[in-house]
């Protein structure tokens, strides 16, 4: 513990020898609370511009025909019969 309090630079309080393990993750837990906030917060974010790409796409899709109406020839037995009477 003392090890990772000096890595951490914690330096005790006025009236302490160490750091007290309590001092240490109070400051640990307020971190790591913020953090968490901030996380949940960025990836609501992300995951809003994610689904607005996303319907971009869609609409895009949608304005686009899926495949191609080509105009009918008169190739077939019908149109031979038609063009003789």
């Amino acid at each position: 513990f003392l090890e990772t309090a000096a890595y951490f630079c914690m330096k005790p309080k006025m009236g302490e020898k160490e750091v007290s393990p309590h001092s240490f993750f109070s400051i640990w837990h307020e971190f790591s609370s913020d953090f968490k906030d901030f996380w949940k917060k960025e990836n609501k974010l992300i995951l809003q511009e994610r689904v607005k790409e996303a319907e971009e796409v869609c609409r895009q899709k949608k304005g686009k025909s899926l495949y191609n109406i080509r105009p009918k020839h008169d190739s077939g037995i019908v149109s031979k019969i038609r063009s003789n009477t």
